[in-house]
């Protein structure tokens, strides 16, 4: 599919500026932002890599979860991706004691999604127990050095030959200028908008997501953001 006239958020500050008057002006919750964004993500997966297409007898995706908003993002995209017919299993080492992270953990322990008390060693291990691996470990906000236990999950992460599928941005990249040595995602989802790293993304799949953003905001920012088909929630970019 060809790339339309390209949407963007722009720089960091002005992403973060954006959700920051979804929040307090137009009174969004950030649980009701997660759920949507999460819901996207997985349905963009859905269309990408539906369950049928995985050479493995089923459809496992490991899903790294970040201690911020992107991995509470990554849980509530594994819940639906267990509705939608796939086997995810979440690690999550760095979990915030905040109770809508807790929540949404027991949300999807309830749904029988496993938990892995360690990350894989090696790539190895990751391509033949799963077919696809979702990335919500830093989104748009992270900034400084990547810390452990992250560093060592970014590096064996972009080893692995399975498709990596990032979401709103890749994890490790800067929010602007992305990152050429870091994680190469087969897919990107991008939410609300594309931030300005997606024009160096060179994956298979760009994916817009999170069709949430009143046209007042979209019109005071410039968003420019096409127009989402029909009903649904998540339009392929590319």
């Amino acid at each position: 599919m060809g790339r339309p006239s390209h949407p963007q958020s722009g720089c960091q500050q002005e992403a973060q500026a954006i959700d920051q008057e979804l929040f307090t002006e137009y009174k969004f919750s950030v649980d009701q932002l997660m759920e949507l964004a999460g819901l996207s993500c997985a349905t963009a997966i859905a269309k990408a890599y539906p369950p049928g297409s995985f050479t493995k007898p089923q459809p496992t995706v490991l899903v790294v979860c970040g201690p911020g908003n992107n991995g509470g993002d990554g849980l509530v995209c594994a819940r639906h991706l267990k509705l939608f017919g796939y086997e995810p299993t979440v690690y999550y080492p760095k979990r915030p004691s905040k109770a809508l992270f807790e929540d949404l953990t027991t949300q999807c322990q309830k749904m029988d999604i496993p938990f892995l008390p360690e990350f894989p060693a090696e790539a190895m291990l990751i391509d033949e127990l799963y077919g696809l691996v979702v990335d919500a470990i830093f989104g748009f906000s992270f900034q400084g050095a990547v810390r452990e236990p992250f560093g060592s999950i970014l590096k064996t992460l972009a080893q692995v030959t399975v498709p990596i599928a990032s979401i709103d941005i890749p994890s490790g990249w800067d929010v602007e200028k992305g990152n050429p040595d870091g994680l190469q995602p087969d897919m990107l989802i991008s939410l609300t908008a594309p931030k300005a790293a997606a024009r160096h993304f060179t994956g298979r799949y760009h994916f817009l997501g999170g069709r949430f953003v009143p046209a007042a905001l979209e019109r005071k920012y410039g968003l420019n953001l096409p127009a989402y088909p029909g009903t649904d929630c998540t339009l392929q970019l590319m």
